[in-house]
């Protein structure tokens, strides 16, 4: 199963990205193929609703043809990691080819989105900043690994 984090805005060199690439290098090919990391412009001189359906078009567009898609969003379904990688398990257990994660800016995601996702994601009650978000989503990615071969890292 391919991954693709499709993000608005771009990392800049620090805490944020470092976090992410950690656990991405972690993640082995024999659980996911290729993962990929698309950042869309961010634009911060358009009104909310004009920005949201601006960022929505550009996310939509990088998703991988007939991928699944999951919207990042607070007001999302919240899993344990356990579910989480159960949830995940199914997905390639059933064939699915392309996995897409979609996190919105920082006025989120569209309705649009929330609409055509198979799935939208809460990391919990509290927000976090997108950019933290991404590699919170790997660290969770590579503890779904660690539960299905039972490596230690995922104490739960």
């Amino acid at each position: 199963m391919r991954l693709t984090v499709v993000a608005v805005g771009r990392a800049k060199a620090g805490p944020a990205r470092d976090l992410h690439e950690v656990y991405e290098a972690r993640l082995s090919k024999r659980y996911f193929g290729q993962v990929s990391l698309i950042e869309v412009e961010e634009r911060r001189n358009l009104a909310p609703a004009a920005l949201k359906a601006r960022e929505a078009e550009r996310l939509l567009a990088a998703v991988p043809t007939g991928g699944l898609i999951v919207a990042l969003d607070e007001a999302g379904r919240t899993m344990t990691s356990a579910a989480f990688a159960q949830w995940l398990a199914q997905r390639r257990e059933g064939g699915v080819q392309d996995l897409a994660f979609l996190i919105g800016g920082a006025e989120g995601l569209a309705k649009e989105i929330v609409q055509k996702a198979d799935l939208v994601l809460s990391l919990g009650l509290m927000t976090w900043p997108h950019l933290l978000v991404r590699g919170l989503l790997m660290e969770q990615l590579y503890r779904a690994q660690c539960i299905w071969s039972n490596h230690p890292y995922h104490r739960g």
